[in-house]
């Protein structure tokens, strides 16, 4: 994988990660059901976007190894 598409993966998990704990905080510290809820979605969300965005990540690093292996 280049070394831009590395950093550009790191920023978005940093960024992900900003929105699950602040959406964390969120949902510990709201009183009413309704806003709980609505910040328990948005810590699912951030944790699947993160899930995907390694998901992406690996696949990505794993086609550009098929893709050197067959160069050779």
């Amino acid at each position: 994988m280049t070394e831009d598409l590395g950093l550009l993966f790191h920023r978005l998990n940093n960024q992900l990660g900003i929105i699950l704990a602040n959406a964390e905080l969120l949902e510990a510290k709201l009183a009413e059901e309704a806003g709980r809820a609505r910040a328990s979605q948005v810590v699912s969300s951030a944790l699947e976007a993160m899930a995907t965005a390694r998901e992406l990540r690996l696949r990505l690093k794993d086609t550009q190894g098929q893709t050197s292996d067959t160069m050779a």
